[in-house]
């Protein structure tokens, strides 16, 4: 098996148990620390993971992408400078960065928050900063080389410990007060993080071929260079992010002003947008963990053959990275269309948002495509053309929530809608990039096979809910209805060869984590 799906799986893997793991996660800090707890927790999220974006400046795809190139020449000198300039500025930058939260805390906190207790969770998690930098620049490395082991197992370490620690703080700080349960919620998070980094450290001091520590400032004098490239992918990168995050940022803003002017009432807005955003948004995001994991892998890869001017083989890895992300977002937005009813029933207790899923969910494939499009343009050197193509999205769609929200026929629907269409403008703007760089041809007929697949399945797996199966259970009649679909959308791949025995073969977990 190739190291780029090797990689891809064990990720895959990786992702769907932290996935899981994370959920329970949720689960516990709910139940230890309640809906209050739940909000001051919550609030300093979005904090910390601005401040980590910033921290990390990109530098993980950027590591991988150089490390990857370096590799493939043999340039042993060239990965220690760039492993020795990443250091030094995400180590300058977390420095900068914890000392900046922990003096303006106080402000964010009453300012912003308008909630002075959120200050206890924003200090506990001030210690992660210094901690992730460190560990960003361990894991590019390792995906450079496509050793993906070490970053799939050391995500697994970082849930497990945080799963574990989570009740044990809450507990410890709960009688002090609520604002103390949360701060002990972020501080079980440190702690998973910590054990990732002495994971991913070990497995580097185990598997490293170079010392980072000899002549460490002399490298870093000579890393003048070296620092540029990693600016070049990294700063692009980073812009790529922020406007995802500004963007979301404007959203609700936006999304209230034209339901106002839509005639919705204040209270009622909130309710729908939270139906959307919270109920139908995550639903569809699900498969993403997929995507996410073919991304990572696809950097190194694409920029290895990059390097090497393999370009068959990077018309290759995409073609691949493509038809795994249409097969398994496929079979999602089937499963999302065709039980969209019963499954917001069975997980919230209410069916109101399913009319989200149900709209959205044939769209929302061009989501699936979309970071696998963005790591390959990482890969070649085009993230500020991916950076530009994200800001041309987020425009777009902030333009329309404006234009069809506040239409009366339309309401929150029209947010939906301006969503995906948002979505699919970014997918296509990087597939057309990609496709004049590297000369790229969709298999048009793959794409058509997989789209009979999708509705037969559909068409099947509806049927069999409404008539076979239509006396069981809810759970029942759901679970087994998703059973049959999925089993016959892979039979059917099987049937048009979009997927052969062979491939499944390889997709062997055992064989996976097989020792080489």
């Amino acid at each position: 098996m190739s190291k780029f799906l090797q990689g891809t799986i064990i990720l895959i893997i990786a992702g769907l148990i932290t996935r899981v793991l994370g959920f329970i996660n949720r689960v516990v800090i709910a139940r230890m620390i309640g809906n209050e707890g739940v909000g001051l927790y919550m609030m300093a999220v979005p904090t910390l993971v601005l401040v980590i974006t910033l921290t990390q400046l990109g530098l993980p795809v950027a590591i991988s992408k150089l490390v990857a190139e370096a590799q493939a020449l043999g340039d042993k000198r060239k990965i220690k400078k760039i492993l020795v300039v990443s250091l030094s500025i995400t180590c300058t930058l977390s420095f900068i960065f914890t000392l900046s939260l922990i003096v303006f805390a106080p402000i964010i906190a009453k300012t912003f928050f308008t909630d002075e207790r959120t200050l206890y969770p924003l200090l506990a998690v001030i210690p992660v900063i210094p901690i992730i930098a460190i560990s960003s620049v361990i894991r590019g490395y390792f995906q450079g080389l496509q050793q993906m082991k070490p970053a799939a197992y050391s995500q697994v370490i970082e849930q497990v410990v945080r799963i574990t620690l989570i009740a044990v703080c809450t507990k410890a700080f709960l009688p002090y007060g609520i604002e103390y349960a949360a701060a002990g919620a972020m501080l079980s998070s440190v702690f998973g993080e910590l054990a990732s980094l002495f994971y991913m450290f070990y497995m580097f001091k185990r598997k490293k071929k170079l010392t980072v520590r000899r002549n460490f400032f002399q490298s870093l004098r000579a890393g003048k260079d070296t620092f540029y490239d990693l600016m070049r992918i990294a700063v692009p990168t980073t812009g790529s992010r922020m406007i995802g995050s500004v963007s979301w940022f404007l959203e609700p803003i936006v999304v209230a002003k034209s339901l106002a002017i839509a005639g919705v009432a204040t209270t009622v807005a909130t309710q729908q947008y939270g139906e959307l955003t919270g109920f139908a948004l995550p639903l569809l995001m699900l498969p993403s963990f997929i995507t996410v994991s073919l991304s990572t892998a696809l950097v190194p890869a694409i920029s290895e053959s990059y390097a090497k001017n393999h370009m068959k083989q990077i018309q290759y890895r995409l073609h691949q990275a493509l038809r795994l992300s249409f097969i398994t977002g496929g079979l999602a937005v089937v499963v999302l269309y065709v039980f969209a009813n019963p499954i917001m029933e069975l997980m919230y207790g209410s069916d109101k948002a399913a009319i989200f899923v149900k709209v959205m969910a044939p769209f929302f494939i061009f989501s699936y495509f979309q970071g696998p499009l963005q790591a390959v343009l990482q890969a070649l050197d085009l993230a500020k053309a991916a950076m530009i193509n994200s800001f041309i999205g987020a425009a777009v769609k902030t333009a329309l929530i404006f234009l069809l929200a506040s239409q009366p026929t339309l309401g929150i629907m029209g947010a939906g809608l301006s969503i995906v269409v948002g979505t699919m403008l970014v997918t296509l703007l990087h597939l057309s990039t990609v496709t004049k760089q590297i000369m790229y041809k969709l298999q048009i007929m793959d794409y058509v096979k997989s789209c009979i697949v999708m509705l037969a399945a559909g068409s099947v797996g509806q049927y069999a809910f409404t008539h076979f199966f239509a006396n069981l259970p809810l759970v029942l009649q759901t679970l087994v209805s998703i059973m049959l679909t999925s089993l016959l959308y892979v039979i059917l791949l099987l049937l048009f060869k979009l997927i052969t025995k062979e491939e499944l073969n390889r997709f062997s977990i055992l064989r996976l984590f097989k020792k080489k």
